[in-house]
């Protein structure tokens, strides 16, 4: 993976105050009603589309509606309810095994510390940290594709992985960590696209270091391990 120009510390504070006063009040795309269904949203979003997990829950939440029905959900049932979407048979074993666990060891309660998230089937440290973000408005900040492609064309992390740009991004930012995260998914999703970025309507401008698409490398976003 090529390098480029690390951002100053001007510049840092410059980036982190346009992304806070461009999104203010930022919050994830997925339709939740709870934290049972932001979990296992959340879950379903590694490798697909917000719009596609919102298509897929409805069905799903209405015929398992609490973690004890998902827990005692049978597996064709999920994969056939969630098909349409990537790593479906994967995901579909880790829903019922996160909601065991969680009836069997949390009392049906899913825990809200990210060491306690990250023991669940299907669940690591990136989804723990999306979950505590939305919910809680937690200090943290997770890194899907969209959060890394945007560090690294604004210089802000050189790393190769998510958790390294992760740790990177809470180095330099330190607060509104969540809702920087927010605010970088959305920027990298509708205007600091990966194949067309909108470089002519983009209030980042005199920020950009490159325009390569920065995929991320060996790291935990792969579906078929925990998120």
């Amino acid at each position: 993976m090529s390098k480029v120009k690390k951002a100053t510390k001007k510049e840092i504070e410059e980036i982190k105050s346009l992304f806070l006063e461009n999104y203010p009040n930022s919050v994830t795309e997925l339709h939740y009603k709870n934290l049972y269904e932001l979990l296992i949203s959340v879950m379903l979003s590694a490798q697909c589309t917000d719009k596609r997990v919102n298509i897929i829950t409805p069905a799903l939440f209405k015929k398992y509606p609490n973690i004890i029905s998902l827990a005692n959900a049978n597996l064709d049932n999920i994969k056939e309810l969630i098909k349409s979407c990537s790593f479906f048979n994967n995901k579909a074993k880790n829903l019922i095994k996160m909601a065991q666990k969680v009836v069997e060891d949390y009392n049906s309660e899913i825990p809200l510390e990210q060491k306690e998230l990250i023991k669940l089937a299907g669940v690591g440290q990136k989804t723990a940290n999306v979950v505590m973000i939305e919910y809680m408005g937690a200090n943290l900040m997770a890194v899907d594709t969209h959060v890394f492609r945007v560090a690294h064309r604004l210089g802000l992390s050189n790393a190769s992985t998510a958790t390294k740009t992760e740790e990177d991004l809470t180095k330099i930012f330190k607060t509104n960590l969540h809702q920087l995260h927010q605010a970088m998914v959305l920027f990298g999703r509708y205007k600091c696209k990966a194949l067309k970025p909108l470089c002519n309507d983009c209030f980042m401008t005199p920020y950009c270091k490159s325009k390569e698409r920065f995929k991320v490398l060996n790291i935990y976003l792969n579906s078929s391990k925990k998120q």
